[in-house]
């Protein structure tokens, strides 16, 4: 069997749902009628956050390229999808029974029918012309999978850390793609093609949320697809108050060591593991963490499709540089 026969399909539910539950079942409102951006889908993941991705839509639905919305809501039990209904008729919503975290994603990017999808947060939004540029790039770099917009926070617009590490990326620069080539991503800040993503399977339902875009991004990489960070390129994020941040972090911890021996020859994946978890022994494997992801070993090991060695050399590249 080869590479490409064994990648899973894009995976619109979670692993544990119900069969009887399917795509056809999500209530979604009438499509959008405006002149959109022929090019590019905006997707919305929300899970409780009314105020926050009310606000989001209030930019994106006045961007000057006007790309279709999606709102894809989580199972929110806070009124979000009737909200967004009656605030913005005329952007679609996908309402899933329950949440299920990143994949949820997977969901609205199936629904999407332009070549180019625009994810966002329910708490980021795309500067104007941001998409036009992203679009463009992404029609002159036919291998180019994923652009990276920088990321500026809050009313003082401060560079999010995570955009300083990109910018800094020690990976060689490409002379067929422009930009600062990447092996990694921010799902809510991020331009997608969208064949590529589907190519791949989408956001993996088992990490529910956290780190989700490390998976793709190497399964992306592994196929011949590059992924790029552009400054120029804009994300505004205005972080919800609304966050679990104790668990997203164990959450987190736990994806990236999943990831490892996913993805990463034996050497590798367990040298990764040692330094993911010695800084929080006491505090998170008391918690249950190791637990966690001994539970999902035997779906690792099933699913385990070491990455190509160039592929490695950058990971090894990346974390020298860190």
């Amino acid at each position: 069997m080869t590479r490409a026969s064994r990648i899973q399909p894009l995976t619109l539910l979670p692993w544990d749902m119900p069969a009887s539950i399917e795509t056809p079942h999500f209530h979604c409102a009438a499509p959008c009628r405006l002149q959109h951006h022929p090019r590019v889908t905006a997707v919305v993941l929300t899970y409780n956050r009314k105020a926050d991705v009310l606000r989001t839509l209030d930019h994106l639905t006045t961007l000057p390229e006007r790309p279709h919305v999606i709102v894809v809501d989580n199972g929110s039990s806070d009124w979000t999808a009737d909200s967004v209904t009656a605030s913005f008729p005329l952007v679609e919503i996908i309402r899933l029974p329950w949440n299920i975290g990143a994949a949820a994603r997977n969901a609205g990017i199936a629904r999407s029918t332009t070549p180019y999808v625009a994810l966002c947060d329910d708490d980021t939004w795309w500067e104007a012309g941001s998409l036009s540029l992203a679009c463009g790039l992404l029609d002159h770099c036919p291998r180019l999978a994923v652009v990276n917009g920088a990321v500026l926070v809050g009313q003082r617009q401060q560079l999010d850390p995570a955009s300083r590490v990109m910018a800094a990326s020690p990976l060689p620069r490409r002379s067929d793609c422009p930009g600062v080539p990447i092996l990694g991503f921010l799902a809510g800040a991020s331009v997608i093609r969208r064949t590529a993503f589907v190519e791949v399977g989408g956001f993996e339902s088992r990490y529910f949320i956290g780190g989700e875009e490390d998976l793709v991004a190497l399964d992306l990489a592994a196929r011949g697809w590059t992924l790029a960070f552009f400054p120029h390129i804009i994300v505004h994020h205005y972080p919800s108050a609304e966050r679990e941040k104790s668990r997203r972090g164990h959450l987190l911890l736990r994806n990236a060591v999943w990831t490892s021996w996913l993805r990463r020859p034996l050497p590798s994946a367990a040298r990764r593991t040692i330094s993911l978890l010695a800084p929080s022994a006491q505090e998170q494997i008391q918690r249950g963490m190791l637990q966690d992801i001994v539970c999902g070993l035997p779906w690792v090991l099933k699913r385990r499709r070491v990455v190509p060695s160039e592929i490695e050399r950058s990971l090894e590249l990346l974390e020298e540089h860190r």
